[in-house]
């Protein structure tokens, strides 16, 4: 019987996209891969060819990472066509489809409020650094009087 030979990788963990199925064969050890036939290995080869996700395109990738005084956290963000199947084995019903919608929705709004601020934060600022004055003997000019007081 002849056997499969599969070419020793040196892959670190930052390369997990990049490992085949000869890296994970080799994790086996020698004596369980000398005990498979060549038959074997080429199906076990194949089935964890199979196994391995293969990446797809984005159009996003966003990562980056937040310290904190305790902790630190990591916020991830990819936008890309979905390639799964279409149908998952647990459709959620019921609370949790209600609970996922709440969710959503408190999202966008929050989403929505933050970047509302943003926007009208930087057209203070405009306004300001322009010296345009919409309502004169307003809360500065108030306050600059009293403090003359």
């Amino acid at each position: 019987m002849k056997r499969a030979s599969f070419r020793k990788e040196q892959v670190s963990r930052s390369d997990y996209p990049a490992r085949t199925p000869s890296y994970y064969l080799q994790r086996m050890g020698p004596g369980v891969i000398d005990s498979f036939s060549s038959e074997q290995l080429a199906a076990v080869s194949a089935a964890l060819a199979e196994a391995i996700p293969k990446p797809s395109p984005k159009l996003v990738d966003l990562r980056f990472g937040v310290d904190l005084v305790f902790s630190r956290f990591y916020v991830v963000l990819f936008v890309g066509k979905d390639r799964r199947k279409n149908q998952r084995q647990h459709e959620s019903g019921g609370l949790p489809r209600v609970g996922n919608l709440i969710a959503a929705f408190v999202l966008l709004v929050s989403a929505n409020l933050v970047i509302s601020a943003c926007i009208l934060l930087f057209a203070y600022l405009l306004k300001s650094a322009i010296g345009l004055d919409f309502l004169p003997e307003h809360i500065s000019d108030t306050v600059q009087k009293l403090s003359k007081f």
